[in-house]
């Protein structure tokens, strides 16, 4: 989850009585690193066919839960995601991540829910993630979550900015390019949004990765319409994750920022074609949702054979995935 961004163990089986430990462990293991792989490439279609290919029984079933919640969060099937999730944490109630990611697919129903049930979703949410940061108190992506939950929360469902703010000082200790941006929440909240601004300055210099941070600034300057800044921090990000290999997904990031906002098809274009070229890909930037968006930008400059072709390609990767704007 990242901010202003668009923002899982061991089971006995029975034919361990049959074959030599080591043999069962790399029966099960090797499935899934090839599912994980499939889910960081957005190969989502051949993802779920590994995992429904895979028995009933056997080790590591929790991470195979784990990695089938990932795949379906990507697909936006937040149910089914945190049916997948639950059953992990179910089955190893001492994983943080496993906790982390249920917490992020209840929040995502909650915000697809009823008043009622958006607010029994928040108090799970809550637990989910404190969950997480007890189990690991070291996980900053589980801290982040629970600080920006508590940031937008109200207090009777857990949330607060009084929370919020501990939660940026435990993260000043582990990542404190998080914590400046959580920092930067909170000040928006408050709408002090020169003190916003500063956070996110301060965020990208304490960041060992600047190009992921100067998309959260881009977004950040989108939400406030300060659209020249905005493509400006789009560029530096561009200019930046080319000097960095494992930054790839802020090409995906910034540009979804010109998708959004309409401006710059040519440089977003650009950039998607990068991002899906790189070998940094990831699930929390999908490469079929890249090549969703990337068809209808083409689609926009009149490049028609260009859009067909990434549409298909888009299909070929995922082809349950609808786009929130197909869902309205």
């Amino acid at each position: 989850m990242r901010l202003y961004s668009h923002g899982f163990r061991v089971v006995a089986i029975l034919v361990g009585a049959v074959l030599p430990a080591a043999a069962t462990t790399q029966i099960a293991r090797q499935p899934l690193a090839e599912i994980n792989a499939a889910l960081q490439a957005g190969e989502a279609d051949k993802a779920l066919g590994l995992i429904a290919s895979l028995p009933q029984g056997g080790l590591d079933i929790a991470q195979a839960k784990f990695l089938e919640c990932r795949v379906r969060f990507a697909l936006e099937q937040w149910n089914t995601a945190a049916s997948a999730c639950q059953r992990a944490v179910e089955l190893d109630e001492r994983n943080s991540n496993y906790h982390m990611w249920y917490g992020r697919a209840l929040g995502e129903r909650a915000s697809n829910a009823s008043f009622l049930s958006a607010f029994s979703l928040g108090k799970q949410v809550h637990q989910e993630f404190e969950t997480a940061v007890e189990l690991d108190p070291r996980n900053a992506e589980a801290l982040s979550d629970l600080g920006s939950f508590d940031v937008d929360a109200p207090g009777i469902v857990g949330g607060g900015i009084d929370k919020a703010e501990q939660v940026a000082a435990q993260l000043d200790k582990l990542d404190p390019a998080r914590a400046h941006q959580l920092r930067a929440e909170i000040a928006s909240n408050r709408k002090d949004y020169t003190t916003a601004e500063k956070e996110l300055k301060a965020a990208i210099a304490a960041s060992a990765h600047p190009a992921l941070q100067l998309t959260v600034l881009a977004s950040f300057y989108r939400h406030r319409q300060q659209w020249d800044q905005m493509e400006a921090a789009v560029r530096s990000a561009q200019s930046a994750a080319e000097k960095d290999r494992s930054a790839g997904v802020a090409l995906y990031d910034g540009a979804g920022v010109l998708y959004e906002s309409r401006r710059d098809s040519a440089l977003a274009v650009k950039m998607l074609q990068d991002y899906l070229a790189c070998n940094s890909k990831t699930d929390e930037a999908p490469a079929f949702v890249a090549y969703r968006r990337l068809a209808e930008l083409e689609r926009q400059l009149g490049n028609i054979a260009e859009a067909q072709r990434d549409q298909t390609a888009a299909l070929a990767l995922a082809h349950e995935y609808q786009s929130k704007e197909a869902k309205h």
